[in-house]
């Protein structure tokens, strides 16, 4: 195993990263108020048939990504308690990221959902209820992720559409099969792996998820990276993560659907 640089960290607490999440969430990416903030380096326009599944823990392809760049994802959201807390910690460091929504959730929390929307960030899709969509019939795992973009647009836009004006999904466990995976490509929605992980998933501090997540992104140099903006030790570790990015020299690229202009993005 190739031995990994200690990365650049200060070990926090959690009550020490709870009171950083305190700061203003009204930060806006476009004209970021902090001078010395991380900000957000890019856009980059993803169309789904250059592009139909990128991310390299589960597929050949990912992003075009240059060393040193990241595409911050959070997956099944929103959780109003902890999702809030993760849009501080990206508004205090002007920094934009794609939220793949749970629709069920969605439906739950529409204003968390807008809030999303409005603070900048690309929604994409992740099914309705999040099961192992491979272990299901076909009809009953277009039905999840018809279900899930439509509850998703109706938090977002109050229509009810299995037409995604963002069309970015993500298989939960990144589980799918080919019938599945066609079926997407054929309407024009990008599919979405990662290429590492915070396995925030997994029992831990919020110290242990930040030296785990900062040693593989040390060691990967790049990539799609995938949290969980319901976990609370996620939530807990977003200031002290965003301030490694920042001090290491990594740059964040916000991703966007092909054909959206940088006026456009601003104002979603």
């Amino acid at each position: 195993m190739t031995k990994m640089h200690r990365p650049k960290w200060t070990s926090i607490t959690v009550g020490v990263a709870l009171a950083a999440l305190t700061a203003s969430a009204s930060a806006e990416a476009a004209d970021c108020p902090r001078k010395d903030a991380l900000g957000t380096s890019r856009l980059l326009s993803v169309d789904a048939k250059t592009y139909p599944r990128v991310g390299l823990k589960s597929f050949p392809q990912t992003l075009p990504l240059a060393d040193h760049e990241v595409v911050l994802t959070f997956d099944d959201g929103p959780n109003p308690p902890t999702t809030s807390k993760v849009l501080a910690a990206l508004a205090q460091e002007c920094v934009r990221a794609t939220f793949f929504l749970i629709g069920l959730h969605a439906s739950e929390h529409p204003d968390m959902v807008k809030r999303i929307a409005r603070e900048g960030h690309t929604i994409g899709h992740h099914t309705w209820s999040h099961p192992f969509m491979a272990r299901i019939p076909f009809d009953k795992a277009k039905g999840e992720i018809d279900r899930g973009i439509a509850a998703d647009e109706m938090a977002l836009h109050g229509v009810s559409t299995t037409t995604p004006s963002t069309p970015f999904f993500r298989f939960p466990y990144f589980e799918s099969t080919q019938a599945e995976l066609d079926l997407l490509q054929s309407r024009g929605i990008a599919v979405f792996g990662a290429d590492l992980w915070a396995s925030d998933w997994n029992e831990m501090t919020p110290d242990q998820e930040l030296k785990l997540i900062t040693e593989r992104l040390a060691a990967a140099g790049k990539g799609i990276i995938l949290f969980h903006d319901p976990k609370a030790r996620t939530a807990a570790i977003m200031p002290a993560f965003l301030r490694y990015l920042r001090e290491n020299g990594f740059h964040v690229v916000h991703l966007v659907p092909a054909g959206t202009s940088q006026k456009n993005a601003d104002a979603h």
